[in-house]
């Protein structure tokens, strides 16, 4: 729509200008040591663990430190307790649907920071199922650069991708390509052959409509909400259905 932004580009725009460095190390650290436990402790076997590996270095995390997250994932590390992946719902101000995916040793300390989050901000943690219904989730490549769209278009229909979305010069050049979750690997390898930087490969829920918001009280306090919840330790993700108006965005 336009005008507007989806809380997905705001929240890109805004990890470039808010990013805590010791926060991002922790959250990439714990994402290395669950895919590690949940596949073989080697990358070149492990997709998943291949990525997180690769996002762990561009965020300029040091080797030693990756190298002890996948030790730890693979049970050669201490005796720390076991992270779990769990996922969260609940909604925020004006009826906004909310996804929030964490990695925790604690189920009832996560689920009461969430709680505690919500309430503070006008929303309220919601049952499993809630909200999920109104989303899709879906593989997502990024690639960085100047892009030709019909060459793109191309790689993706032998892909089997499903769809692309440019990113904006403000954003950074690039684009992001959509697939089925099963299908992210081979897209990846295929943008690869192709000639193209991936930046980063993932699972992301996509909202199948969205909310709009243009009440500066209900931005703001969706916003607080979104950040509140992001700073939580036990948190690695955040998906949420809104798009603001964007004469009511700020960083």
């Amino acid at each position: 729509m336009a005008g507007h932004s989806k809380w997905a580009n705001i929240k890109r725009q805004k990890a470039r200008v808010d990013a805590k460095k010791g926060q991002v190390f922790t959250k990439l650290s714990r994402e290395i040591i669950v895919a590690a436990r949940s596949g073989v402790p080697d990358p070149e076997g492990n997709f998943q663990l291949r990525f997180a590996i690769e996002k762990a270095k561009a965020a300029g995390i040091p080797k030693e430190n990756i190298e002890r997250a996948i030790a730890k994932g693979a049970g050669k590390w201490g005796n720390e307790a076991a992270l779990e992946s769990v996922r969260y719902e609940g909604y925020g101000v004006g009826g906004v649907a909310v996804i929030i995916e964490a990695l925790t040793d604690n189920r009832n300390r996560t689920a009461a920071d969430l709680r505690t989050a919500f309430s503070k901000n006008g929303g309220n943690l919601g049952e499993t199922g809630c909200v999920s219904w109104m989303f899709t989730q879906k593989g997502v490549a990024t690639i960085a650069g100047v892009v030709e769209e019909e060459s793109l278009l191309e790689v993706c229909l032998e892909a089997g991708a499903d769809s692309y979305e440019l990113l904006t010069e403000e954003e950074q050049p690039g684009a992001e390509i959509f697939t089925g979750i099963e299908h992210l690997e081979t897209l990846v390898q295929s943008l690869k052959q192709q000639g193209y930087t991936v930046q980063g490969a993932e699972w992301r829920w996509i909202p199948g409509n969205s909310v709009d918001i243009n009440d500066p009280d209900q931005a703001r306090s969706l916003f607080k909400l979104m950040d509140a919840l992001e700073d939580l330790d036990d948190v690695q993700s955040v998906t949420a259905n809104f798009e603001i108006a964007e004469d009511l965005v700020e960083f």
